[in-house]
């Protein structure tokens, strides 16, 4: 699983997730990507579901991005805790996605098994998705 080495500051607030995704909104590596239509957080464990779900689906071939890092730590009080006592210890990392970013690329594949990878990549992902060409964009 995709977690940072080492961060700044150990909690994070939760932040906003509105607007619109201001970088990696453009299929650049590869051939083929999957573009976030909603906002939501992804987590390393779904990254590595997805990413597993398009390795698995192409037998390996072509060449497979990851274009989202878990970098947003969530921190989550244990069960049957009172309120107050401070925040609760980290419990993952999360990728914050927003409308427009490419979350996977993948090349050297034909269209349509690309296309079905990403499908089954996307059942995996808690945001709405699209296939996306580079030639579209």
């Amino acid at each position: 699983m995709l977690v940072p080495r080492r961060v700044k500051f150990r909690k994070q607030f939760r932040g906003t997730r509105r607007g619109n995704s201001p970088r990696g909104f453009e299929v650049v590596f590869g051939d083929y990507g999957l573009k976030a239509e909603s906002c939501g957080w992804v987590t390393s464990r779904q990254i590595e579901a997805a990413r597993k779900a398009i390795s698995h689906y192409t037998q390996r071939g072509g060449r497979m991005w990851i274009r989202i890092f878990p970098d947003k730590p969530i921190s989550k009080k244990p069960p049957e805790t009172r309120m107050g006592s401070g925040k609760g210890d980290v419990a993952e990392y999360v990728s914050v996605v927003r409308p427009g970013r490419i979350l996977f690329e993948i090349g050297g594949v034909s269209l349509d098994i690309s296309k079905e990878a990403m499908r089954l990549a996307s059942h995996k992902i808690p945001v709405k998705t699209k296939f996306v060409a580079k030639e579209d964009l």
